[in-house]
């Protein structure tokens, strides 16, 4: 079965051989790499502040802090990730491969904004602003799983020689 699936990945490879040179050789694929799971666990910890406002009505300060921290990382990823896709697929944006991923992280990077938006201009309670950041942390996390299933699938879609210790990360913009 797990053949199959591979002779299906390599039928729709992810990259061209081209394609997967550049992401190899550029730094951006090991900028994104880091930054990733970096976004993850300011996330995680995150969330745990804004769980913890909207259950108990304390820590607001944490939880706003750690939202833009997040905020601020993913406006980093984002931008970081536009360069990885333009060096790998000559845009910025919307490149078929990541065509999809990169219309939810585009949702991703409005609800983040809104949340900083309704913060900064005092728009809304405090709870209504922490009700749109979970909103953002959920678009997030359907992003990041989106991700997931491309790395996935450029392992599964890389030749024999390509897939040494499968490590390859698949890059784009991971919000």
């Amino acid at each position: 079965m797990l053949d199959s699936a591979r002779q299906q990945g390599a039928q729709r490879a992810l990259y061209t051989p081209d394609q997967r040179k550049r992401r190899d050789s550029t730094r951006w694929t090991l900028v994104q790499g880091v930054l990733a799971p970096l976004q993850f666990l300011i996330f995680a910890v995150s969330l745990v502040f804004v769980i913890n406002f909207l259950a108990n009505g304390t820590g607001h300060a944490a939880a706003v802090i750690s939202v833009l921290a997040k905020t601020a990382i993913l406006y980093t990823i984002m931008v970081t990730g536009a360069i990885w896709e333009k060096v790998v697929f000559g845009r910025y944006l919307f490149a078929p491969a990541f065509f999809w991923e990169d219309v939810v992280s585009m949702l991703v990077i409005a609800l983040h904004t809104a949340y900083v938006a309704c913060w900064a201009l005092s728009w809304g309670s405090l709870e209504q602003q922490m009700w749109i950041a979970v909103a953002a942390y959920t678009a997030y996390v359907i992003n990041a799983f989106q991700f997931l299933i491309k790395l996935r699938a450029a392992r599964l879609s890389a030749p024999a020689t390509a897939r040494p210790d499968d490590s390859e990360f698949s890059g784009g913009l991971a919000s």
